[in-house]
């Protein structure tokens, strides 16, 4: 039996879709630490912002665990930019509120990841702008939406910064969380 060469489509599709967040967190990280924060926090105070949200509803819409969560909003907490409040339905349950300081930040964010978000698709023809972002949502939002449980975790390497990387933001990946 020959096994022939992969298709385009056969590829290492893990490691591309890997590869390819990994990058655009990257550049994210870099353009948002301008405002102090990180992706991960403008993530949480932008779903935060379209209603009363729990902490696990956020931690849910954001992909975050629990310790994660508390972690990130204790930082946004501290910064002036969100507080916890007791639901009003649920005693056991804190609605995550967000802060004047924290809608302006979070608009000043969206800018920022609109430009980037623009700037990495604009690098595919147009025709295949739509279709990818489609595709990759269907995908999320059913085949992968709930991924399997495995005994071990997933681990990542730690990443290399190639020489021109702080041209593109490499080396503000590890600043601060929240100002």
């Amino acid at each position: 039996m020959t096994i022939g060469a992969p298709t385009a489509t056969t590829l290492n599709l893990c490691l591309l879709l890997a590869q390819a967040s990994h990058a655009l967190t990257r550049e994210l990280t870099a353009g948002l630490a301008e405002l102090g924060i990180s992706p991960r926090a403008h993530c949480v105070l932008s779903h935060a912002l379209t209603g009363e949200l729990t902490q696990n509803q956020l931690a849910e819409l954001c992909d975050l665990d629990k310790t994660t969560m508390v972690l990130t909003l204790d930082e946004l907490e501290r910064a002036g930019l969100a507080e916890r409040r007791p639901s009003r339905t649920d005693r056991r349950a804190h609605i995550v509120a967000v802060s004047p300081a924290g809608e302006r930040l979070v608009a000043d964010g969206q800018k920022i990841v609109e430009r980037i978000v623009a700037d990495v698709l604009g690098t595919l023809p147009a025709e295949e702008r739509e279709g990818l972002v489609r595709g990759l949502a269907r995908l999320v939002g059913g085949r992968l939406a709930h991924p399997a449980r495995c005994e071990r975790p997933v681990r990542r390497r730690a990443a290399r910064v190639a020489p021109d990387a702080t041209s593109r933001g490499g080396a503000a990946s590890s600043g601060p969380f929240v100002r």
